[in-house]
C-alpha cells in the first residue's frame, strides 16, 4: 500500500509539473474599464477595437468608441465614433455589438441599436462616422429573433455578407453599395447551441462560422464553431467545441471576434469575460488570445491565460 501511494504521488506531481497555467490570476484586460462585444479588426498598419461600452444593468449604453494598436497589446483610445442621441434619429439606446468592414474605399459601421441593426460609413476607420439610411438596415421583429449582434464578412471577390441575430443566425448578400440587400433571399440557420454573436472569416478556402452559447450572464457563455466551403453555408458543427470558455478566474468567456495579421497565418481572438473581480453579465471587460489551428484545420481550444506577446504589422 505504501508503494502504491508513493507511486499515485509521483504521478500527480509529474502530470501538474506540466499544468503550471494560474488559473487565480489572468492575464490583464486590453482595454481599460467595462466593454464587451468587441469586433477586432486590422486596417493599414494598426489593428481596431470595436466594442460595446458596458456598466449599465440592462445594457443601456448610447454611444460607441473605437481603439486602435500597433502591437495588439498597447491600445489607444480613439473616443466616441457614434453617438446615438446625436447622429441617430431613430434609437437612441441600447448600443450593442458593433462590427466594421471594408469596400469601396470606405468603412462601414454595423451596430445594434434599441433592437434594430444600422449602419453607417466614414472615409476613416476611426470615423466620424455618419448614418447612411436615416432608418434601421434590419428593423426590430423583422425576423424570430431579437435583431442584434450584425458582422459582415467581406470575400475574396470583393462580394459581402451580414449575419445577425440572436435565437438564430440570419445571412444574405449584401448588394454592392453595402447598405442594402434583399430580403427575400435571407436564409435562416441556428446550428446546435447558437445563441448569439456570430463571426465569420476564411482560412485555406474554408469558411469558419463561430457563435456564442449560453446567455452573456450565464458563467458558461462561450464560443463554438461550424465550417463551410460556402460563406452561405452549410455549416457544419466541429466535434471539437466549444473553442472558448472561461476557466478558473475566467468567467462568461464570449462574445468573439477573430483577426489575421496581415500577410500571415497567424489569428487572434478578441473577447468579453466577466470583470475580475466581482463582474457579471452587466460587467465585463475585453481580453485577446492567440487562436490556432491543427493540421487539418480544427481550431483548437483558446487558452484564456496566455499573454499574448506583441504583434507588428509589415
Amino acid at each position: 500500500m505504501k508503494h502504491t501511494w508513493l507511486i499515485s504521488c509521483a504521478i500527480l506531481f509529474s502530470t501538474s509539473a506540466f499544468s503550471q497555467t494560474d488559473t487565480l490570476n489572468a492575464p490583464a484586460t486590453v482595454l481599460p474599464g467595462v466593454y464587451a462585444d468587441p469586433h477586432i479588426a486590422a486596417f493599414g498598419k494598426k489593428f481596431y477595437i470595436y466594442p460595446t461600452t458596458d456598466g449599465s444593468e440592462g445594457w443601456m449604453s448610447t454611444s460607441f468608441t473605437a481603439w486602435s494598436s500597433k502591437d495588439l497589446v498597447k491600445w489607444k483610445s480613439e473616443k466616441v465614433i457614434l453617438d446615438l442621441p446625436r447622429d441617430i434619429s431613430w434609437a437612441k439606446e441600447r448600443a450593442w455589438a458593433p462590427a466594421i468592414a471594408y469596400k469601396n474605399g470606405k468603412y462601414y459601421y454595423y451596430f445594434s441599436a434599441d433592437v434594430n441593426i444600422g449602419v453607417a460609413v466614414a472615409d476613416k476607420p476611426t470615423g466620424p462616422f455618419k448614418d447612411a439610411l436615416g432608418k434601421p438596415l434590419v428593423k426590430k421583429g423583422a425576423l424570430k429573433g431579437q435583431m442584434i449582434d450584425p458582422m459582415v464578412f467581406v470575400d475574396d471577390d470583393g462580394t459581402a455578407y451580414l449575419y445577425f441575430g440572436q435565437g438564430n443566425c440570419n445571412i444574405v448578400k449584401l448588394n454592392d453599395n453595402m447598405i442594402s440587400y434583399d430580403a427575400t433571399k435571407i436564409i435562416s440557420i441556428k446550428p446546435k447551441g447558437y445563441n448569439e454573436g456570430s463571426f465569420v472569416f476564411k482560412r485555406n478556402g474554408k469558411y469558419y462560422l463561430s457563435w456564442s452559447e449560453f446567455d452573456t450572464r450565464d458563467p458558461r457563455y462561450s464560443v463554438a464553431y461550424a465550417v463551410s466551403d460556402s460563406p452561405m453555408g452549410p455549416f457544419v458543427k466541429a466535434e471539437q467545441n466549444p473553442i472558448l470558455k472561461g476557466k478558473g478566474v475566467v468567467k462568461g468567456a464570449g462574445h468573439h471576434s477573430i483577426v489575421q495579421v496581415p500577410g500571415k497565418d497567424e489569428f487572434y481572438i478578441a473577447y468579453h469575460r466577466f470583470k475580475i473581480p466581482g463582474g457579471n453579465g452587466y460587467n465585463r471587460e475585453t481580453a485577446i488570445s492567440p487562436l490556432r489551428f491543427d493540421d487539418k484545420g480544427n481550431i483548437l481550444p483558446v487558452d484564456v491565460f496566455e499573454i499574448v506577446k506583441p504583434v507588428k504589422i509589415k
